[in-house]
């Protein structure tokens, strides 16, 4: 059976439902996503585009083009960062909008950008 992964933006106007294997869990501490997020350190999960459904009644999120091949997407109403939506078949969302982040498959195994952050800040990432 598919597992099924739900969550949304703070004031529930963008719902999503997402299915299938989550690819590459991850954190990143490159400006960009320091920037998007508002944090020193984001955190990721990428499903294939086909497997993400919008079901809020926002609908698909407000999106910003961010680079030549992505556009950072947000909530229209309350501004809450969503993820990022690529032009390759893959949709990355943050893990501080799922509804049960703790799932153990969304649990990240790589860093991005380590070296964009903070001296003082540690992640620490188990292999």
């Amino acid at each position: 059976m598919t597992k099924v992964y739900q969550g949304g933006c703070l004031c529930g106007n963008i719902r999503f439902e997402a299915s299938g294997p989550p690819k590459n869990p991850h954190t990143c501490s490159c400006k960009m996503c320091q920037r998007h997020g508002g944090s020193l350190t984001q955190a990721w999960v990428e499903f294939e585009k086909d497997n993400v459904a919008w079901v809020g009644q926002g609908s698909v999120p407000k999106q910003w083009r961010s680079s030549e091949y992505s556009s950072r997407c947000f909530c229209d109403k309350c501004g809450s960062t969503i993820g990022a939506i690529d032009d390759a078949p893959l949709v990355a969302l943050v893990l501080g909008t799922f509804d049960q982040p703790n799932r153990k498959e969304l649990r990240p195994t790589a860093h991005s950008y380590i070296s964009k952050k903070p001296k003082w800040w540690s992640v620490h990432v188990e292999t």
